[in-house]
């Protein structure tokens, strides 16, 4: 088995050639230079999509957001849900930017106790002892093993230590050797045609008046999806063949499913297609692995965990505002 697998995806705009990187507060697009190693120069490069989203798109994959509960391939795989206090569905770890970490798990009840005050004990941290990462890797795995996939970083004050799990898979978009695309467009007032601002009915933040806007998008030479999978830290984990076996069936069934021939709609603007599958599989295929490998742990998986949460604790509150 190798360390890791390396995938290389081309992409391309599912119409004409433009598309809309994502952009950053105070920053906008991504802008940078790359070296371009068949034509030995520099080239300017754009970030389309980071590491963080990708794992989120990655993970939507296995969630139905219409009926707010995972996708049948992945009803028997952990997971933790949070529910309002009448009950309701508010959140799951797999919808959670931190996941397991996610200040609605945190600040939510498990039994009448605080999970944050429940979580330390199951997650096998010990004041005054060396972190048990193979305890904590498995109690990860028993609450949500898309966790372990994706990372979680439980920064706690109050606890002994703040356990972290890095990405077991990475991915990001860049295109090269790009070029601006500027265009543009105006908000129109069928009732008040004047410039906002300009003595109309009310200025641009009531939505009033004509109010022009720019847009910037990208043409590029190439559009780049890299994926790199750490099977070495999946292993490390120790938590046996199948269970580590599940979460390469995971692994893979978000990757074939992300990268699909229907297309991936990162953003309005930001539509991109898979141009060369190389060794992503099918899928089809990556469905029947995953069935393969939840059938192999029939019996041994946690099930579902429901938490309450009803607001945040009033010192949470405060200090927020």
């Amino acid at each position: 088995m190798s360390r890791r697998t390396t995938l290389t995806l081309p992409l391309a705009p599912v119409a004409g050639a433009r598309f809309q990187p994502t952009g950053f507060p105070n920053l906008g697009a991504a802008v940078f230079q790359s070296f371009d190693t068949d034509r030995q120069e520099w080239v300017e490069s754009v970030h389309v999509e980071s590491p963080q989203s990708m794992a989120n798109r990655f993970e939507l994959t296995t969630w139905n957001t219409a009926e707010r509960q995972p996708v049948d391939d992945f009803a028997q795989i952990p997971y933790v849900e949070v529910v309002d206090g009448n009950g309701e569905f508010l959140t799951s770890s797999r919808l959670e930017a931190h996941r397991l970490a996610s200040a609605y798990v945190m600040e939510a009840t498990l039994d009448g106790k605080k999970v944050e005050e429940v979580l330390p004990a199951r997650l096998g941290l010990v004041s005054g002892k060396p972190l048990d990462s193979r305890a904590l890797a498995r109690a990860i795995f028993d609450l949500d093993p898309l966790s372990l996939v994706h990372g979680v970083f439980f920064a706690r004050g109050s606890w002994s230590s703040q356990p972290r799990i890095a990405r077991a898979v990475t991915s990001f978009i860049d295109a090269d050797d790009v070029q601006v695309a500027a265009s543009g467009g105006v908000k129109t007032d069928s009732v008040d045609t004047r410039s906002a601002g300009k003595g109309g009915s009310g200025g641009s933040e009531a939505g009033y008046g004509m109010v022009p806007h720019l847009r910037t998008e990208y043409t590029a030479r190439s559009i780049t999806a890299y994926v790199t999978v750490d099977h070495e830290q999946l292993h490390a984990y120790g938590l046996g063949e199948d269970r580590t076996a599940l979460l390469e069936a995971i692994i893979w069934y978000e990757l074939a499913h992300f990268f699909s021939d229907e297309g991936m709609r990162l953003r309005t603007a930001c539509d991109l297609k898979l141009t060369d599958h190389g060794e992503l599989p099918r899928p089809e295929q990556a469905r029947d692995d995953l069935a393969a490998a939840v059938a192999k742990l029939q019996g041994q998986l946690a099930p579902r965990t429901i938490v309450a949460w009803t607001g945040a604790s009033k010192s949470k509150a405060k200090d927020a505002s």
